[in-house]
């Protein structure tokens, strides 16, 4: 038994820490965007279900010896492969190409071949050991939560050692090294597991576990079905937790891990032998936490994010934890594991499918989050005593009620009519309602469902939508006020533009780059600012900084996504581009890759202001981006950094990456009472040089300041970044 289990942790934790270095080392490539974690998750399920449907098949059609000389093949395979190369030699698709089919395709190419060999480790081990005389080897699901062991240790070890201590390409290196000593583990197991299997041939056959968690039958399609809905909900409810914290915060590991990690620990429990009492907790207290979260999804409210992240991981745990556990305990016999094993695997593809590949497709908003959650409170044991009765006239009436009640308060208590706290504290009634149901699982998440499709009403607080897009890159939403007086560009929950209808005033930038903000005074006051011939700006958005061109000028935007262009030279929408004229262009692909093909010292000024919603793509604030943009600018030129952000505080990480390429630093919090100028947003920037000189007026101008750098503050460079030190959990 130590042996397997040793061979079967080993396994899980290359796996494991496999995932989130290679999607590390890929997310520059594609932007920075949440989308690729998602994307390779489903890559990873892909290829899981592969090693699960290898090792069914094996077990099932060949036997013991030609099944294990098969495997061992398998494993030897990619020790060609190894270590596997992915960045430098990556060619990311052409404009409009399709992101998720080239990265799959970049995948399969680098780690395709090693991860399908450990994919197909944990059945065949674990089918072998329950044909073995070991006391144990009668229900040897003891052995799936050992190897959810080493992948969860895996997991919390990439963000709080290996990624912060190892470079990439060290990374790759020893894990190339693991590989092959798991490799020779899994052989020795081979080679025990024939001599156990020998010795026993004649003995009797192992009685089959005869407890409520597996029973001797074959299993029918109900049960199948069964099981792959149970393992779809908490896979595609991972993928959406992690997208909510990567969209708004940061693509980056740290994120990416934690809803993994729980997820993990859920089988982990599940499968343990003392299961019954966590999993009755979970499925009593989830209507408890998932209630205040929908009525925070419905009423738009921001929480702080040391409050927000605990409350959704907490619903997202119990979830797991009551899927995970139905599935524990109707797990069958031995005899059945690999094939058990395989639906799992279908059920949390189809999960990964649903997110990645085919809610872009079928909402133009991100509703799988909450569509899943329903979902996961319709799954609860619940305790009812009518358990198996029919539908009952309460099944509907009660959630049609709730939704009414939901619909009315909305409409009376309008986001922004009133008070948020009075908000919130109408939309406790219809939650009490609904809770008052929780015994009986199917109406409470019928109820749910109508709070949300209710709070659809809602969703227009931010005024009236013209146009809603949904990308590889996130949400795109076309707003335009209550008197029809300016319209605004949303990516995700942050406001990326505005101009206002009046054919009058829509040369006028507002919001973050009106005149009298930051960017305007940094425009008015570098030296020499009209003879700058060339400008660069990473990010167009509505294309307001368009408004800064004077004639002679000719101004560059980079922009990642070609969808934000279109609705930037949409006229209906905007016009700052067409105004623009010959004068501006658009350059599409990632910003980093896209500037290092611009001439050398050509642009007078450079300014960065591309985000993700409100998260940051890490790799253009490294300090081999900035050596880059250096490399672009003019002599006498300025960097700009538009560094307004709700949970991060980035002011102290650029500005140590302008001090260790020598620069000269200035930095303003620029806040405004938006009652006296509605259209003047409070912002944060921050302007470089390679010396005072170049920053003319803004050098001895009190409202730029010498930003402090507390001497714990990191270098983010390529291989490191450390989105901890800059994260205000605090902050709403």
């Amino acid at each position: 038994m130590p042996l397997f289990a040793t061979t079967l942790f080993l396994s899980s934790w290359l796996m494991f820490a496999l995932e989130p270095m290679v999607a590390r080392t890929v997310l520059p490539v594609l932007g920075g965007t949440p989308m690729v974690w998602n994307t390779c998750v489903l890559f990873f399920q892909i290829l899981l279900l592969a090693g699960y449907a290898y090792a069914h098949g094996v077990s099932t059609w060949l036997g013991s010896r030609r099944s294990g000389a098969a495997y061992v093949a398998v494993l030897v395979l990619p020790l060609l492969t190894l270590p596997f190369a992915i960045g430098a030699n990556a060619q990311p698709p052409a404009d409009g190409g399709n992101p998720i089919g080239w990265l799959l395709v970049v995948l399969a190419k680098s780690i395709g071949l090693p991860f399908f060999a450990l994919a197909a480790t944990a059945p065949i081990l674990q089918r072998w050991f329950a044909d073995t005389d070991h006391p144990s080897a009668n229900d040897p699901y003891f052995l799936y939560a050992a190897s959810n062991l080493g992948s969860l240790l895996a997991l919390m070890m990439y963000p709080a050692i290996i990624e912060p201590t190892l470079r990439l390409r060290l990374q790759n290196s020893l894990w190339a090294i693991g590989y092959g000593v798991f490799v020779l583990a899994a052989c020795v197991s081979v080679a025990a597991g024939w001599r156990r299997k020998a010795r026993e041939a004649a003995a009797p056959e192992p009685s089959l576990h005869t407890g409520e968690s597996a029973v001797a039958d074959a299993p029918t399609w109900e049960r199948r079905g069964t099981w792959i809905a149970l393992a779809f909900i908490p896979s595609s409810l991972m993928l959406a937790v992690t997208t909510y914290f990567s969209t708004d915060v940061a693509p980056v590991p740290l994120f990416w891990i934690a809803p993994l990690a729980l997820y993990l620990l859920t089988f982990v429990v599940a499968f343990s032998a003392r299961s019954a009492a966590p999993r009755s907790i979970a499925d009593r207290f989830m209507p408890l936490v998932a209630l205040p979260l929908v009525v925070l999804m419905i009423a738009g409210s921001g929480l702080s994010l040391a409050l927000a992240i605990p409350l959704h991981l907490a619903a997202f745990t119990m979830a797991a934890l009551v899927c995970h556990g139905r599935l524990a305990a109707g797990r069958p016999a031995p005899v059945h594991l690999t094939e058990f094993y395989f639906w799992i695997a279908f059920g949390g593809m189809l999960g990964g499918v649903f997110n990645t590949l085919a809610a872009p497709l079928l909402f133009s908003r991100v509703i799988e989050y909450p569509l899943v959650l329903v979902l996961a409170l319709a799954a609860r044991q619940g305790r009812r005593a009518d358990a198996g009765s029919a539908w009952s006239l309460n099944d509907f009436a009660v959630p049609i009620g709730v939704g009414a009640l939901s619909a009315g308060i909305i409409v009376w208590l309008r986001p922004g009519h009133e008070s948020n706290q009075v908000f919130l504290a109408g939309l406790g009634l219809p939650a009490f309602v609904a809770f008052t149901q929780s015994k009986v699982p199917t109406r409470f998440a019928a109820s749910v469902a109508t709070m949300l499709v209710a709070g659809s009403l809602a969703a227009n607080a931010q005024g009236h939508s013209l146009y809603t897009s949904r990308t590889f890159f996130g949400v795109y939403r076309v707003t335009t006020d209550q008197g029809d007086r300016a319209h605004s560009l949303f990516h995700g929950t942050t406001l990326h533009g505005m101009q206002a209808v009046d054919p009058a005033r829509q040369a006028e930038p507002l919001t973050y780059y009106h005149r009298k903000g930051p960017i305007g005074q940094a425009v008015a006051g570098l030296p020499d600012m009209a003879a700058r011939r060339e400008i660069a700006v990473v990010g167009l958005g509505v294309g307001s900084l368009a408004t800064y061109r004077t004639p002679g000028q000719h101004w560059t935007f980079y922009e990642i996504d070609p969808e934000v262009e279109r609705i930037a030279r949409t006229d209906a929408y905007f016009t700052y581009l067409r105004t623009c004229g010959d004068g501006c262009r658009v350059v599409l692909g990632d910003a980093r890759l896209s500037m290092a093909r611009a001439p050398l010292g050509g642009y007078g000024l450079i300014v960065l202001d591309a985000f993700s919603s409100d998260a940051i793509p890490i790799h253009l604030v490294t300090a081999e981006a900035l050596g880059l943009y250096l490399s672009r600018l003019a002599p006498g030129g300025a960097l700009a950094f538009h560094i307004s952000n709700r949970h991060l505080a980035l002011a102290p990480v650029l500005a140590r990456l302008g001090v260790s390429h020598g620069l000269t630093v200035r930095v303003q919090q620029h806040l405004v009472d938006q009652a006296i100028t509605p259209e003047l947003f409070s912002s944060d920037w921050m302007v470089m040089a390679r010396n005072t000189a170049d920053l003319g007026s803004l050098a001895t101008d009190a409202r730029w300041r010498t930003p402090e750098i507390p001497s714990s503050t990191p270098l983010w460079t390529d291989d490191f970044s450390n989105i901890l030190s800059v994260l205000r959990l605090n902050v709403r």
